[in-house]
């Protein structure tokens, strides 16, 4: 994946940018302090993707404080995780944010071009899955990925499934999310010859435990190639995703 601090050294080298420029936008104050939040302005020149305001817990007003830092040193996009609708309420009266409700994302500036090798599959077992799911997707295409959603293709009717086999041997990486029991990773992860990355819900009745049994299936699958994030994790999945669809060869 090329990170910003590789794009700078590249300009330096095709003599579109000095050393000098180079080198005051890598010595730039690696943080922000402002009491309550520390902004890792950094993350985007080691990892290739801006530090995400988690929402919860956070008041409107530190989420806000925390966007007009990440607005002051350059960010053009900022993307916000678990934002309840009353707090995006609030934060919204002084940022322009697009809200996903059912993703409870809120997404400040234009979601990129796609650039990544390949497309992103996410598919859920059921409706109730959802809600993560379109938290891995919108997460992916935040960062520059082409996304295919292939929902309520779980086990119970697995022709459901089948009939989606193009796109799923087509995909550069695959989200399988599901509750119950968690069978719909296995199922993909037997079909598919690209990474699949499980995300457990906890959509289920009550031996479910609120997506453990999903998670401790996912985790025992007899598939090769699947990765497990933690239950409802799918901000984490869709992350996963576009690092995997962005690789580049290391020479």
């Amino acid at each position: 994946m090329k990170t910003k601090a590789k794009e700078i050294l590249e300009a330096v080298s095709r003599g579109e940018m000095s050393v000098d420029d180079a080198l005051l936008l890598l010595k730039t104050e690696p943080f922000s302090d402002i009491g309550y939040a520390k902004i890792d302005n950094h993350r985007k020149i080691r990892q290739g993707m801006a530090e995400v305001i988690y929402g919860a817990g956070k008041t409107p007003e530190q989420i806000s404080g925390i966007i007009d830092v990440m607005k002051e040193n350059g960010e053009g996009i900022v993307l916000i995780t678990r934002l309840s609708a009353e707090a995006y309420q609030e934060v919204s009266r002084k940022h322009d944010i697009h809200y996903y409700e059912d993703a409870r994302i809120g997404i400040l500036g234009e979601l990129p071009k796609p650039d990544g090798i390949g497309r992103v599959v996410v598919a859920t077992g059921g409706t109730s899955d959802i809600p993560v799911a379109e938290e891995a997707a919108i997460t992916a295409e935040c960062y520059g990925n082409e996304v295919v959603r292939l929902y309520d293709v779980g086990v119970a009717g697995l022709h459901r499934l089948l009939a989606h086999q193009e796109e799923i041997m087509s995909a550069s990486v695959i989200i399988a999310i599901a509750g119950m029991e968690g069978a719909l990773a296995s199922v993909i992860g037997g079909l598919a010859d690209a990474p699949v990355i499980a995300v457990p819900t906890s959509v289920g009745y009550g031996a479910a435990f609120e997506g453990l049994s999903a998670l401790l299936s996912m985790l025992n699958s007899c598939a090769s190639g699947v990765s497990v994030v933690n239950i409802d994790n799918g901000f984490g999945a869709g992350y996963l995703a576009s690092m995997i669809n962005h690789m580049e060869a290391k020479l």
